[in-house]
This record gives C-alpha cells, structure tokens and sequence, in this order.
C-alpha cells in the first residue's frame, strides 16, 4: 500500500450547517495519526489547506447557490493537493469538511488517471446521489453536486471543465436512501449503478459491493472513495447535519472497509460531513476513525473492546 498522506480539507461552504469545518482537527484529537501508526502506516500529515485572502469573482448561474466563489476556491486548492500526492506516489487521505470538497478531490484523482492512461472509478458511500449541478440545485448547497460534476454532467460553469469525466459504468452509488425528484430524473437518464438500501436490504451488503470492486479490479482500474458520515446510521453517527435513518449499521460499514482493503484497489480517499459539533463525546469521530483502520488493514480481531457509553 502506498504511503497515506493526510490532507486536511476544513470546508463548510458547501452547506449552511456550521461546524463541519472543524472535521479535519476532529480527526486528528481522535486519535487518527497513533492508529495508522499503530498498523504500520505513518502518515505524513500535510496539514489544513486554507483558503487565499481573496477568492475568485464569478457570475451565478442560479441565484440560489450559496458560497459559490470559496467553493471554486477549495475545488482548486484541493484538486492540485490531491494530484500532486498521487502523482508522487502516495495515498491522499482528505479529511474533511463537507461532501463540496470531493469537486476537487475527485478532479484530482481524475486528472491523475488521465495522465497515467488508466480509468478511474468512483465510489460513493453515501445516503444522497449528490447528483445535482449548480443549475438545477433549489437549496443552493454545492455538497449536493459532486457526482454530476465527475460524471461530466452540463450546468457546471463557472466550475473548470472535470478533467476526464468518469463514464456511468464506473461509477457506484452505494447506501443511497435519500434522492429528490429532479436527481431521481437525471440518473434515470445515465447507466450510474445505484446500490440503494433496498438493494442492500435484498441483496446483502457483499455481492453487489464485490460486482463493483470486480469490475474495477477487470479494468485495472485506479479507486477514489468518498465516505460520507451519513452513510451510516445515525444511531451510531450523529455528528452529520444531513442525518437520514436507515443507514449502514456498524458491522455493514466495517466490512464494506474491509472487502475495500482486500482488493488493494484504493487510491484516494474522502472521509467528509463530519461536524463535530453535532457529535457526542466524539463517538461519531472515533468510529470514522476506526473504519479508516478497516479501510487500511485492521481486522475484527485485531480492534480492541470499546464502549461508546
């Protein structure tokens, strides 16, 4: 496995909840660097990236979106991050901050596969589709766009062009539970695989994560996963402000991160939507931190016996 590097990404302008931008050092107090450490991975931790004093002037196409000119920002900033890790080997690890900063993070890894003439697949562990663009969102909240943007869907300006976008079959859609009318419209139009929890309910967790995970594994494919904390349940992860019920369960979650780790495919990774302060007694950061251990090796009998109580 390549050396993780850890990009902190406190981004909160793609949504109107206060609070996600303290993910990243919520992270880190739980305890993120001494488990790495602790599986033979040291992480090299770049520290928070941070926005320039001035931000790009930009027109809007809708008059609903909100905070559009730092989120042009942080796509840039965290694009260039991203690649630049990639380029030189490592794994990039952006803790986040809201789902806004998979804009950059997946353009990273795009622009990445592009240049080295490998495909890029995309899964998205997430209650919402976040497949709106900037022109068709109502609520104006950007952290509802990054999978439109990677697919290379129309509406994006004044967001650069996505470089090499990732065609439908592969990209998967995985734990969604949560799709408004308007991207329920778009995805019937594309291929993208939507592994909705009624598949799940149906099908089990394993056989539809591993049909995928083949197939990027047949294409020789590089992986970019983004975790977002309301996959899980809220019963077990409330620290998010778009709680959905109905999630992954704590045991469905680890073995999602397990089966991730076996096939070796992971390139980069999203860890995004945690807002510590939503949280209790950081059980939410700390289990975020525990599945990033599941991401990178750690089994069932390796974890130590802890309460959340």
């Amino acid at each position: 496995m390549n050396q993780p590097v850890l990009i902190g990404a406190p981004v909160d302008s793609g949504q109107r909840q206060p609070g996600c931008l303290m993910g990243p050092a919520a992270y880190r107090v739980a305890g993120l660097r001494d488990m790495l450490d602790a599986l033979g991975h040291p992480a090299q931790d770049r520290g928070d990236l941070a926005l320039p004093d001035s931000l790009p002037a930009c027109d809007t196409p809708n008059p609903a979106l909100d905070q559009l000119p730092a989120t042009l920002a942080w796509t840039a900033l965290i694009r260039a991050a991203v690649e630049a890790e990639l380029v030189d080997g490592r794994l990039p690890i952006v803790l986040g901050g809201d789902h806004s900063l998979a804009l950059g993070s997946v353009a990273g890894a795009a622009a990445h596969a592009a240049r080295v003439g490998r495909p890029l697949f995309l899964l998205w562990l997430d209650a919402h589709s976040d497949f709106h663009t900037p022109r068709s969102t109502t609520s104006g909240n950007l952290h509802g766009t990054p999978v439109a943007y990677a697919a290379g869907c129309e509406g994006f300006a004044p967001f650069p062009p996505f470089p090499g976008p990732i065609p439908a079959d592969r990209i998967c859609l995985f734990g969604i539970r949560s799709v408004d009318p308007a991207e329920h419209r778009a995805l019937a139009e594309c291929d993208i695989s939507v592994t909705d929890m009624r598949v799940l309910d149906e099908q089990g967790i394993a056989a539809p994560l591993r049909a995928f995970l083949d197939r990027v594994r047949a294409g020789d494919g590089l992986l970019h996963v983004s975790l977002d904390v309301d996959f899980l349940d809220p019963a077990i992860a409330p620290a998010v402000g778009t709680t959905v019920p109905g999630g992954a369960t704590f045991r469905e979650a680890h073995l999602v991160c397990e089966m991730i780790h076996e096939t070796g495919l992971m390139s980069s990774l999203d860890l995004v939507e945690l807002n510590p302060a939503l949280d209790e007694r950081s059980r939410t950061a700390r289990l975020m931190v525990d599945l990033l251990g599941s991401l990178l090796g750690r089994k069932v009998f390796d974890r130590p016996t802890r309460s959340f109580t």
